[in-house]
């Protein structure tokens, strides 16, 4: 092991500007078998910073900054300091997981700041404020719909002014941990605030509040985000955690300005939803069995395609999940880490730390499997095509409309054709359909239009079809739908399409050149979901536009020359 000499790298770093300091302590961390990170901007987390006392913590330059489920991250400033040593092994003589990051001294002093908090009987003197999980879950199970959230802050609003804005903010998280919800929106309009939920996708709206209420609670959410309280005409992203019974949730605040003041979206983070398996992703059997063999290979890349909101990272994370095993090593970058996999070492990106950097870096840790959380430009698509080459499985997403799209987009990021074949195995495309709830989902017979539509799409005679649609009732909050399931298709680069990318890179040319693989297009197993009585028709029409899906048939020979304008 290198010796780091404490003084002497000390004094190093004081003569370096801030971000040179940062850039040192990132290229010494795989030196010691660490991560990175830079706990400016990071909201720590005071449970777990009070595992370690103040004064022992500074004697052995460490910071707990985040505990999940056991799993405890741990700012460390020296890894030869023989007190951090003993600390760690304090740690896990408990039960605990410890994840180090090497940081600099001011990142360890900005998280030693917060032991004020920890020790402060008022919570709002140092900038946080307690919100009580024995109010959040008294809330809770009295919510059933949002029309009962809508009743819970009409009441809440009659006590007094503290209080008021407390009690919002403890109804608004009860509710969205009742109803299952993916996010919080708070929206400032001339008179009033509107307070809506993302609802397996979609947003609904819960009630609007008399605008009085709006400053005191963006003013707490913001403290316990760790947002500047006096900046309004910027954006600020923070985050905090809270716990309910046996879980932690995280929640990651974004604040913008707008005309009528600051919106706020807080974004939860369950970990009892993060049950991520090959049969929660909603594949079907073809396909599944498609995933699994190329799970197995030893190298090249999977990459999931579609908009943002899609369930992309979400399938990566039940991928990593099956094939994760004592014996591979399993690296990640991430933007940021949603949900953490025990047994994973996953890292994420900062302000100065991008994804080119981090995945230069995951190559250096010997791993078997890499997980890129987006390709977004030609360094990061180069570099990971590269480990895909050389002996790596790599993970990854790309924003397309469908999994043919992704060809040319690689091709747009400076990929070499002939490097995609070689290189990717398996693309796929998704998007995320609302589940019909079983308890008052209600059968009727296509209609004349949907017969002929449903024909169209499996290629096969008009037929009569059961088909199925919502109604809504208290087990699924009255939406008529209740949890989300993939629809998927999926293009394996075989010869033929390796062929077809270098000749003819166009969508409508490398779904005929998939064709004889005979997997299931997106509209196809949609469809089979709808006739299942999986999802709606109306559902399925939402996320995929069944009336325009290209067909391969229309395909032109691609020995005959055509113009290189022609509409695909």
């Amino acid at each position: 092991m290198p010796q780091f000499d404490d003084t002497r790298i000390n004094q190093k770093l004081e003569s370096l500007g801030h971000s040179a300091e940062e850039n040192a302590a990132r290229m010494l961390a795989p030196n010691y078998n660490l991560g990175y990170t830079n706990l400016h901007g990071i909201t720590i987390d005071t449970d777990a910073l009070a595992l370690i006392p103040e004064k022992v913590a500074r004697e052995a330059q460490v910071a707990a900054f985040l505990e999940q489920n056991k799993q405890l991250s741990v700012a460390i400033q020296n890894p030869e300091n023989p007190k951090t040593e003993e600390v760690l092994q304090s740690l896990e003589s408990r039960g605990y997981t410890i994840t180090g990051y090497l940081v600099t001294l001011a990142s360890l002093d900005h998280a030693w700041l917060r032991y004020k908090d920890v020790l402060s009987a008022t919570a709002e003197k140092q900038g946080v404020l307690d919100i009580s999980p024995a109010a959040i879950t008294a809330f809770a199970a009295e919510i059933k719909t949002h029309l009962d959230v809508a009743t819970k802050i009409l009441e809440v609003q009659q006590t007094n002014k503290t209080e008021r804005a407390t009690s919002t903010i403890e109804v608004l998280f009860a509710g969205a941990l009742a109803l299952g919800a993916s996010d919080i929106h708070i929206e400032p309009e001339q008179n009033t605030v509107r307070f809506r939920y993302r609802l397996d996708g979609v947003l609904w709206d819960i009630t609007n509040a008399d605008k009085t209420i709006y400053t005191l609670i963006t003013s707490r959410i913001k403290l316990l985000s760790g947002l500047i309280l006096n900046i309004h005409n910027e954006a600020q992203d923070g985050r905090f955690t809270f716990d309910v019974g046996t879980r932690k949730i995280e929640v990651r605040t974004s604040v913008i300005p707008g005309a009528y003041g600051e919106s706020v979206v807080m974004r939860l983070l369950d970990p009892d939803a993060s049950g991520f398996t090959l049969e929660g992703l909603g594949l079907n059997d073809k396909l599944k069995a498609v995933v699994l063999e190329e799970l197995v290979r030893p190298n090249g890349a999977i990459i999931t395609t579609g908009p943002t909101g899609s369930g992309k990272t979400t399938a990566l994370y039940a991928f990593m999940q099956k094939v994760h095993t004592p014996e591979t090593k399993i690296v990640t970058i991430e933007d940021p880490v949603e949900y953490k996999l025990p047994g994973i070492v996953q890292t994420q990106i900062e302000e100065d730390y991008t994804f080119a950097q981090g995945l230069r870096a995951i190559l250096r840790q010997d791993p078997d499997i890499i997980m890129v959380g987006e390709i977004r430009d030609r360094e990061v698509a180069e570099t990971a095509m590269n480990a895909a080459l050389t002996g790596h499985l790599v993970f990854s997403t790309l924003h397309t409309n469908s999994a043919a799209a992704a060809f040319p987009r690689l091709l747009d990021l400076g990929v070499d054709a002939r490097t995609i074949g070689s290189s990717v195995n398996l693309i796929l495309g998704q998007r995320l359909v609302r589940l019909l709830c079983n308890e008052c989902k209600v059968q009727r017979d296509a209609t004349t239009q949907e017969q002929t539509l449903i024909a169209q799409i499996m290629d096969e005679p008009v037929a009569q079809h059961t088909i199925y649609e919502p109604k809504g009732c208290p087990a699924c909050g009255g939406s008529g739908y209740k949890g989300r399931k993939g629809v998927f298709e999926a293009i394996r680069v075989d010869t033929a399409v390796e062929e077809a990318v270098i000749r003819d890179p166009r969508e409508i040319h490398i779904l005929a050149a998939a064709k004889k693989q005979d997997i299931p297009s997106m509209a196809q197993d949609g469809i089979e979901k709808v006739l299942a009585g999986i999802t709606s028709l109306d559902e399925l029409e939402r996320v995929i536009d069944l009336h325009n899906t290209r067909t391969t048939e229309e395909a032109p020979d691609l020995d005959t020359d055509q113009d290189s304008e022609d509409t695909v």
